[in-house]
């Protein structure tokens, strides 16, 4: 079931991480996305964190979504999104139909 947009936090300096929050029914799930990878899902570097959020927050939440229905997480754990993750999303795009890694 995908997660549903609620609370932007904002950019943590201390993290390089921009943090956010969805919704599973009713529980948050925090989240946040690495400042490499949203640089990388950008296509460029930037300081203007708040304006890239927003700018691909639905592919950012979808990713997050993605993680959280991979495997189980704890009450109060974090989706973290790393440029590792957007690398694998993107070699499962590049899969074709089938959905069968050559791996």
């Amino acid at each position: 079931m995908p997660l549903i947009s609620h609370a932007i936090e904002g950019h943590d300096e201390e993290r390089h991480a921009f943090r956010f929050s969805t919704l599973n029914d009713d529980q948050v799930v925090v989240c946040q996305i690495s400042d490499a990878a949203l640089d990388e899902l950008a296509g460029t570097e930037s300081t203007a964190r708040m304006e890239q959020f927003l700018a691909l927050r639905d592919k950012i939440e979808q990713t997050a979504s993605q993680l959280f229905d991979e495997k189980p997480v704890l009450r109060g754990a974090v989706i973290r999104i790393f440029s590792k993750h957007l690398a694998a999303k993107a070699h499962t795009v590049g899969e074709g139909a089938s959905g069968q890694s050559s791996e």
